[in-house]
Formats: C-alpha cells, structure tokens, sequence
C-alpha cells in the first residue's frame, strides 16, 4: 500500500501550485455539488484537478469499549483533456488498510443539455449515495438505511447520458449497469448465496471488480430545482442479478429488482430539512433462498425525515447545526413462501447531536443515536458518536 500512497502524494504535490481556490461548499440544495460535480465544473487554472474527502470518526456503544477509525479518505483526481472531454476517479483508503476505487468514468459534453458518460460511476438512488461527502450531511455516521436498503457507497460499472434543462428546473440521469452478484460456486460444487436478511443487496455489490455481467440493469434519476431552496429527486432502478456462466441456469441463481426513491432537500435561512423514501421489490427470493439456505427478503423499505436549525448569524461563515434524524427501515418488509419475517431487521434510529462548520469544508460533530428493533427482548445499544470531516 505504500507505494500507491507515494505516488498520489506526488501527483498531489505537482499538481496543487496550478490550481485556484474552488467554490466554497455551499450547503444550499438546489446548488450544492458533489466531489465528482466539482471537478468537472472546470473552475481550476490546470487540466488537472485534485481534492480529497475524509472522516475520523469515535464511536462508543452503550457499555464497551469506544473505537476510533479513520474511516476514510478518498483522493479526487481529474484531467480536462479539451472543453468536452473530462475523466474523473476518485481513489479510496478505507480504516487505513483497504483500498477501492469508488469511481473512474469519462464524461464527454455533446450538447449544453447532453453528457455521455462511461466507467465506474455511483448509481443515481437517494441523496448520500451520490452526496456522501462528510460536510453535506449531519450526522457523524450516514444514515444507516443508506447502509442497510440502497446500499451505499453503490457504484458499478456502466455506459449513460446526463444532463440538465434549466428553462425546466430539471436535471436527468440514465445509465446501464451491470448488476449486483447474487450466486457463486463453492468449492465443494454448491451454490453459495451473497444476498441476506441482515442487510439486504449490500453483500452484492460488485463495484468493478472483474464484474460479472449477463444482463443490464437500468438506473435513473430526474432532479427538480424550480421552488426556492427545494430539491426534489425521483430514482429508480430495473433489473436482475448476475450469477455466474456455470450457475447462472440453475433455479434461483438470479433474482429480480425492481426499486424507486424519493428524496427532498429543503433550505431557509437557518433552516434546512431533508427526507428520503427507498422501496425495493425482489422476485424470486423464495427460490433463491431454498437454492443458498440464505433469508433474503422480498422487499426492503426504508425512509427518514430530518430537521436542522443553525444557531449562528447566517451571515457567519462558520455554522452551528442542532439536528434531530428519524428513521425507519426493515429489510424483512415482506417475505416470500415460508421464510418468517425477523422482526429485528425492523430497525428504528433516532439521531440527535450538533454539526458545526468551522469553515467552508471542515466539519466537527457530534450525535447520539437511540437505536432500537421490532423483536421481543432485543438489546440493541445507544451509541454516542464524534468526528471530523473534511472536504476540498
């Protein structure tokens, strides 16, 4: 890993003496960019653009011992080739051992409404899964149902079009996808399953690594800006897993999916709130859960409502968030044949804490979550969290 390291600290080194400052992180929706957006807005004296994103986070459960992480660190990297032609990756470092690289596409401008788009890209679902970045969000920890139903941090691999039509107030997206890994082959000659109960699609990500593919998925997002300090998203995603060439016939191997989100920022003032609504359906569960012996769900649903006020002059640069979460999600919402619903993938979360900006892309926080599930006598513990984020 030490080599990787020293080569982005030299690209880093070289290439920051011809940058100019970006834009401050506006925490206004209706204008707020992700890492991605903002190294293709072009707003740098060089062709080459580098950023970074971090979070060290504290987390202490009710009655163990605390743990502290750096949870990770992302480095930005893009190169503006000519006016329409941009690539952009974005290279991370996960608890400081483990390394992804969570996007590298190339985006060409064919028209002012028209960008064609190909690589490893974040699907379009909800609000983190494309702003995940530590200063876009209260909370110290992600919303766990942006764990748990999404899955974020989803990427795949894929081909698509992007764009917006401000005379409209609306920006779309569309992309096709390879999708999630459902199936492999044992050792043994069995069928292994990687989806379950606990946490829903999350376990077949494939995040383009020597992704298999049989069949395209279809993922799309229609954004709507025209109310003052409102943003609207509308998601959805359509098709089926990838088993792999020697399984991928057997009875089960495959599921379908077919999931929408709805999602909404909302900003005034010193006020700002948010919402989001996930529903995936899967077919065929019970087929696959007799093929793995897994306890996958036949739907997964999640949803939360969050409100924030900031205690400081708006006029400061700095800000100071008091912020309450609500969420609920369940990823046994519906089961099929005879697999019973477990009632302790029913979770409640309820996150209430401080977020304060000390500057335009530095954040500290600050939260407690009361955590709970829906099955009889279960302990599920309060946690008090802490953490820095950073973001340029």
């Amino acid at each position: 890993m030490k080599n990787p390291i020293l080569l982005l600290a030299i690209l880093f080194c070289a290439t920051m003496s011809g940058q100019t400052k970006t834009d401050s992180i506006t925490l206004n929706p209706q204008k707020q960019l992700n890492a991605a957006q903002r190294l293709l807005s072009g707003n740098y004296a060089s062709a080459v653009t580098m950023g970074a994103y971090g979070e060290m986070l504290y987390n202490q459960p009710e009655g163990d011992n605390g743990e502290l992480d750096v949870q990770r660190l992302v480095l930005l990297m893009g190169y503006r080739f000519n006016d329409k032609t941009q690539f952009v990756t974005e290279i991370e470092f996960e608890h400081v051992e483990e390394v992804f690289v969570e996007q590298a596409f190339v985006n060409y401008n064919v028209a002012d409404n028209v960008n064609l788009r190909g690589g490893l890209m974040l699907v379009p679902m909800g609000i983190i899964n494309e702003f995940h970045e530590p200063t876009t969000f209260n909370g110290t920890e992600r919303p766990a149902m942006d764990n748990a139903i999404v899955p974020t941090t989803w990427r795949e691999l894929g081909v698509g079009v992007s764009g917006r039509f401000n005379s409209l107030s609306l920006g779309y997206q569309a992309y096709l996808f390879n999708g999630f890994k459902s199936t492999v082959a044992d050792d043994d000659g069995g069928v292994s399953g990687v989806l379950k109960g606990s946490n829903g699609l999350r376990g077949g990500r494939q995040k383009g690594i020597q992704s298999t593919i049989d069949s395209p998925t279809l993922s799309t997002k229609l954004d709507y800006y025209g109310i003052p300090g409102l943003r609207l998203g509308f998601s959805t995603y359509f098709g089926k897993t990838q088993a792999e060439d020697d399984i991928e016939t057997i009875d089960g191997a495959n599921i379908g999916i077919s999931m929408v989100g709805l999602d909404a920022r909302y900003a005034y003032d010193r006020f700002t709130a948010r919402g989001q609504f996930i529903h995936a359906s899967l077919s065929d569960t019970e087929a696959y859960n007799a093929l793995t012996g897994n306890d996958l769900g036949s739907a997964l649903q999640g949803w939360y409502v969050e409100g924030a006020f900031n205690l400081l002059p708006v006029q400061n640069d700095q800000k100071l968030f008091v912020f309450t979460r609500y969420e609920r999600y369940d990823t046994h919402a519906s089961t099929a044949g005879s697999l019973v619903k477990n009632e302790a993938y029913d979770r409640t979360d309820v996150t209430s804490g401080l977020t304060y900006h000390i500057a335009p892309g530095v954040v500290l926080k600050g939260d407690y979550q009361f955590r709970s599930n829906a099955a009889d006598n279960s302990e599920v513990q309060n946690r008090l969290n802490f953490g820095i984020g950073v973001w340029f």
